[in-house]
């Protein structure tokens, strides 16, 4: 083919590939993500209010005052114009006051700690539909999904009813991660100690993608996981055929999932141990180790324990910490100090 003819090939084949790939950040299936998506579009439009003409403008007078036109206007005493200046302050100040108007309301509106109150746009939620409870751990190098209701969890397989809202409750294991599915909500960061909240909804049917958005290691390229958005009776056979067969997650098969692994393949856990997520999210999934809001209670409490709780339900385990020694109430402070403290002795056995 020709020169011109094969550029224009190409070009119409290029123009035909993009048409038919799905952008899946401006055209999600969730309402969540759709919000997001058409917030993007606006303050890009109001972006380029200025960006194209600025570039347009600069195109214009590189060709208007070229060397070679010689009847080009030359002023070279001019230095100020009301009417430009004007315009250079004026539509800028607007695009800014018009962009944060935007993101404050935005902003409020799609918080991921805020209970939905519509399913897609005219469509509130409807009276009586709970949300559906998802416990989420990222773990080194795949995603633990607790049905805390239903009594079941899968690793790196999500599935969830359409059009009924969905709370997660996000935590990680060990390092900080980055829950995302383009297809449901924006980004959502997980960390060891702490949880996060996400809201959501899926609009249609289909098998969509979730991965971690957030740099943790080696294994952080396969740590991904499908997700399965189904009707309400699919997802309620889903639920029926993951309680009839496979093993169940208690301590020790949770602490042994722990361990750090690479393309971890999909399962389905048939039940789960009461509080395992409470006792992941407070990292003390091991027996041997004080919860976290035990020591904070004894914290709280100024170094003494609370009848009842803190240091004496310790005691009541006689479980020691890691090292194997006993939680023993030690007197730390000075004999000019005020408040006495509890300590972890550490003397050898």
């Amino acid at each position: 083919m020709p020169k011109l003819p094969r550029v224009t090939w190409l070009l119409s084949a290029l123009f035909a590939l993009t048409g038919c790939a799905r952008t899946v950040v401006l055209d999600p299936s969730g309402d969540v993500a759709r919000q997001q998506g058409d917030l993007i579009v606006v303050a890009t439009a109001l972006m380029l209010i200025v960006i194209v003409p600025v570039i347009a403008l600069t195109l214009w007078f590189a060709w208007r005052y070229r060397a070679s036109n010689k009847t080009a206007p030359y002023t070279p005493d001019w230095d100020h114009s009301t009417q430009l200046e004007l315009v250079i302050w004026a539509v800028p100040l607007l695009i800014i006051i018009a962009l944060g108007a935007i993101t404050w309301i935005t902003t409020h509106t799609l918080d991921p700690y805020r209970p939905l109150d519509r399913l897609a746009k005219g469509r509130p939620v409807p009276t009586g539909i709970a949300p559906l409870e998802v416990q989420v751990v990222a773990l080194d190098w795949k995603w633990l999904f607790i049905y805390p209701r239903e009594g079941v969890a899968t690793v790196n397989e999500l599935a969830l009813p359409v059009d009924r809202p969905v709370r997660f409750l996000l935590t990680s294991s060990s390092v900080m991660n980055a829950f995302y599915i383009p297809e449901l909500a924006g980004m959502i960061y997980t960390m060891p100690g702490m949880q996060t909240e996400l809201n959501a909804v899926a609009n249609q049917s289909g098998n969509f993608e979730g991965f971690s958005s957030n740099y943790s290691g080696a294994g952080f390229s396969h740590m991904r996981f499908r997700v399965r958005a189904t009707d309400a009776a699919g997802f309620d056979a889903w639920v029926q055929e993951a309680r009839a067969g496979g093993e169940r997650l208690d301590r020790a098969r949770y602490l042994a999932l722990e361990k750090p692994s690479e393309r971890e393949p999909a399962r389905v856990f048939a039940g789960v141990d009461n509080g395992l997520y409470d006792a992941i999210l407070n990292r003390c999934v091991d027996p041997r180790r004080m919860c976290m809001h035990e020591m904070m209670a004894i914290d709280a409490a100024g170094g003494r324990p609370a009848a009842g709780s803190g240091l004496a339900v310790l005691q009541d385990r006689s479980r020691g910490d890691l090292r194997g020694r006993p939680f023993v109430p030690s007197q730390t402070c000075s004999a000019d100090a005020v408040r006495p403290a509890w300590t972890l002795a550490l003397s050898a056995p």
